[in-house]
């Protein structure tokens, strides 16, 4: 799915950079591009920052 189509950003390409390690919507905009033009896909880019965040911190079993 396009997250950004300013730069043709997938969700694929938000949670790659997200697991390199960006952590911000401005993180993730300097990784690939998604949140740098218009801004309207920053509130996606910041839930799916979110939901990567509860991943990693959710206990394992």
């Amino acid at each position: 799915m396009y997250v950004c189509l300013c730069t043709g950003a997938t969700n694929q390409t938000v949670c790659e950079a997200v697991a390199r390690g960006a952590s911000t919507s401005r993180e993730v905009a300097a990784a690939c591009g998604a949140g740098r033009d218009c801004g309207r896909c920053r509130r996606t880019l910041r839930a799916i920052i979110a939901a990567a965040s509860r991943r990693d911190t959710a206990p394992s079993h």
